[in-house]
């Protein structure tokens, strides 16, 4: 006798299961979101971010700074040099290490100073950063403090094209600092970095404009040149040509003069995102 097979039907009285609805996790709280970098020209004075945004990636650079103390030649010569430059080149700003008021003053309440680089910006990782700190501060005790001074005044732009720099140039002290920047290299290059320049032109710079060069497009309607994407801010294709002759005309006298243009290097100052540290030259 064959058996039957079992089979189970359901009851009509059986109610289908709920399907049970999923729950929303509660969004982080604002502080715990990590904040990324917003590139919008304006908050920057218009400047455009020319090294894309890298998580765990740090932009650094070295240098040496040169105070300006508040009543010093050299403070209030640039003040004056700023405000005639000012007076040509209207979109002319200050940089962010020198704060000037609208007249071209220096603020009383900062503490600016100016910064003459030794090294191109160099871009590290996160697990780099204490060493990349530490063979700058083995590099400090080979070299001993050195009088450098100011010669004149030069337009530079950056290697983007973005920007044009009216900076202060270094005659004494040139050697010096080109032996330091030298000492760089073989820290630089293990991380894949560029060394600096090889006939550098050691500077301070302490005023910027907008470039039209490498942003602008021509409307074919009317040929008329826009500024992107920082059309809302003014650009020039160049400093006027005569500008840097007429400083150099009416205030290379006062930047020669020993007051103003000597100063000693006796440190070496490293910065990594917003992290400064800074070393003493061998003391002999």
């Amino acid at each position: 006798m064959k058996r039957a097979s079992l089979v189970t039907y359901s009851s009509s009285d059986d109610e289908p299961a709920p399907v049970a609805k999923k729950r929303k996790l509660p969004a982080l709280a604002s502080s715990l979101v990590p904040s990324v970098p917003v590139d919008n020209p304006a908050l920057h004075q218009g400047r455009i971010r020319t090294q894309p945004h890298v998580d765990g990636q740090f932009a650094a650079f070295v240098y040496v700074s040169v105070g300006l103390d508040k009543g010093s030649p050299l403070r209030q010569l640039l003040s004056d040099v700023f405000r005639t430059a000012k007076a040509t080149v209207e979109c002319l700003q200050e940089l962010k290490d020198l704060p000037l008021t609208e007249d071209g003053e220096l603020n009383d309440g900062a503490r600016p100073a100016l910064h003459i680089s030794l090294s191109r910006p160099v871009y590290l990782r996160a697990y780099q950063r204490d060493e990349f700190k530490r063979a700058v501060k083995q590099l400090a005790t080979k070299f001993s403090p050195f009088d450098a001074s100011f010669a004149t005044f030069s337009e530079l732009t950056n290697d983007e094209k973005t920007r044009t720099f009216l900076a202060i140039e270094i005659g004494g002290g040139h050697n010096e600092l080109k032996g330091l920047s030298e000492g760089l290299t073989p820290i630089l290059t293990p991380l894949r970095q560029k060394a600096y320049y090889a006939e550098p032109r050691f500077h301070a710079s302490f005023a910027w404009a907008l470039l039209q060069s490498t942003q602008q497009v021509k409307s074919p309607s009317n040929g008329v040149d826009t500024e992107f994407p920082s059309a809302d801010f003014q650009a020039i294709p160049q400093f006027p040509t005569d500008l840097v002759q007429e400083l150099n005309r009416v205030y290379k006298s006062r930047l020669s003069s020993n007051s103003i243009s000597t100063f000693t290097v006796e440190n070496i100052h490293v910065k990594i995102g917003r992290e400064e540290s800074t070393w003493r030259l061998r003391q002999i």
